[in-house]
């Protein structure tokens, strides 16, 4: 459901800003010919990702680099065969657009506008607000709140307003809290304080009426501190009338450690009424790279495009750039790299296929991703496998913790779980689930929130409890009606 504000918005106004942003002659030939005019990349698998994204209404991007697109034809070739939407890397950011105040310079943008137009992909815009790659002007300017603001509101103008009507979203305030859910302290937390998100976003729908407004942080992916921060700051824009449309989770993650509770997540901030999408998916392993550490990257796409197409309000995955050589973690993490979906050498690796399969596609091997095609598939109940814990206890009461895994390969639509206590325990009260109790047997039945959990994913629930005297754990659970190993 969308705020009636943005539904009054003004129809998309040019802005006062030159539009002679096209390249021309024999370098408008140069920078489009390699991904519109020359045949494409061999193909890892039936057809491209962007052709099976299509067909659920799904958006597969990926991050471009303005340079790479200019300088490497198999990148471009890539860039335009297999994705329907982009972000341009760096391209849009203020030190690049308005390195000296006023002072505008859109070349990079450009080349990036004319190439994403050029292959029908939609944009977005990254990024308007944002504590790094600031010019030091910005930076280290010693403004008052009045001439912040307004230096602020020029710069969302000229910049969101040169692409009215051609920027399907802007991430507009970009990683604004601090991984403990606390503020971080930018130039403009500092001279405006928490405001700022909320007059940026009023300057963004101001400058460009017709796309999409966005938050995009990393390490929020998961239900944690900060991610709950965003999710309470949401929910005060959205009482306050404030436009906002979407969060981005920008899921930089380490091989092998997706969020247990992705999807939950996803679900809870789709729930509010906004849309949600991975912007910037890369999956970084040690150095070098195994063929396990391979497969386990593979394994880890998999799970996050599950987790998002598992979800009515998740609206595309992101990979933050194509082939690994660009890719910005060996310069961030040292003896780290191999993120992306294609290697140093523009091949496929098994996270491309992962993701293929994800959307429905089938592999070099007529394979749909799936293994044993001749077997009848697994109940989407599934295995599962529960682990039990008392946090707390005291004389007369203690606190638990539950955590289940889906351990089949379909996902959970709905779930109770159900145990029974062997020395008359009762529960006084629960969170992250509905909680009952008859006699003896506990019943825990998903909240809306979390309702669909994916193959190969877990759920935490807790609760407060009383007892008198023994206090044993269950030693049996089922899920769905189906008996769990306990560990």
């Amino acid at each position: 459901m969308r705020l009636a504000i943005r539904g009054s918005r003004e129809t998309p106004r040019r802005s006062r800003a030159s539009r002679a942003r096209r390249l021309t002659g024999a370098a408008l030939a140069t920078f489009l010919g390699a991904a519109v005019l020359a045949p494409a990349a061999p193909a890892a698998a039936d057809s491209p990702l962007r052709d099976h994204a299509a067909q659920q209404g799904f958006e597969i991007g990926a991050a471009l680099g303005a340079d790479h697109l200019q300088n490497d034809s198999q990148f471009a070739d890539l860039a335009a065969t297999e994705f329907n939407a982009s972000t341009p890397e760096n391209s849009m950011k203020w030190s690049v657009t308005e390195p000296s105040r006023g002072q505008f310079d859109f070349s990079q943008a450009d080349a990036y506008m004319d190439f994403a137009q050029a292959n029908n992909q939609k944009v977005r815009g990254h990024t308007l607000v944002w504590h790094s790659q600031l010019p030091s002007w910005v930076e280290n300017g010693n403004f008052s709140e009045s001439e912040l603001l307004s230096i602020m509101e020029n710069h969302i103008d000229e910049v969101a307003g040169r692409y009215a009507g051609e920027i399907a979203y802007w991430d507009v305030a970009n990683e604004i809290f601090l991984g403990d859910g606390s503020w971080r302290n930018s130039v403009f937390y500092e001279t405006i304080g928490p405001d700022f998100v909320a007059e940026a976003l009023r300057m963004a729908a101001e400058a460009d009426p017709s796309a999409e407004l966005w938050l995009n942080d990393y390490s929020i992916d998961g239900i944690n501190a900060k991610s709950d921060a965003y999710y309470n700051l949401i929910q005060d824009l959205l009482a306050q009338g404030v436009p906002i449309d979407g969060i981005g989770l920008q899921a930089h993650l380490i091989n092998g450690q997706v969020p247990s509770s992705l999807q939950q997540n996803i679900q809870r901030f789709a729930d509010l009424g906004i849309d949600v999408a991975i912007t910037e998916l890369d999956v970084r392993i040690q150095m070098p790279a195994s063929d396990s550490e391979l497969q386990q990257q593979a394994q880890d796409y998999r799970a996050v495009m599950d987790a998002c197409l598992a979800v009515d309000g998740c609206i595309g995955v992101t990979v933050w750039g194509i082939v690994d050589k660009y890719s910005w973690v060996p310069d961030t993490f040292e003896g780290e790299g191999a993120p992306l979906l294609y290697n140093d050498n523009y091949q496929p690796k098994p996270a491309y296929d992962a993701v293929h399969a994800a959307l429905g596609g089938q592999n070099d091997d007529g394979d749909d991703g799936d293994d044993g095609d001749d077997d009848p598939p697994p109940d989407p109940s599934g295995p599962c496998a529960v682990s039990y814990s008392v946090a707390n206890e005291w004389n007369s009461g203690f606190t638990g913790q539950l955590t289940f895994t889906n351990n089949g390969s379909s996902a959970l639509n709905g779930w109770d779980l159900q145990f029974d206590f062997a020395d008359g325990q009762q529960v006084n009260n629960g969170w992250s689930a509905e909680w009952s109790q008859s006699g003896s047997t506990v019943t825990v039945s998903n909240a809306s929130w979390n309702a669909s959990v994916p193959a190969g994913g877990s759920v935490s629930v807790g609760f407060n409890a009383t007892h008198s005297g023994a206090n044993s754990e269950p030693d049996s659970f089922t899920l769905n009606g189906q008996s769990c190993s306990v560990s």
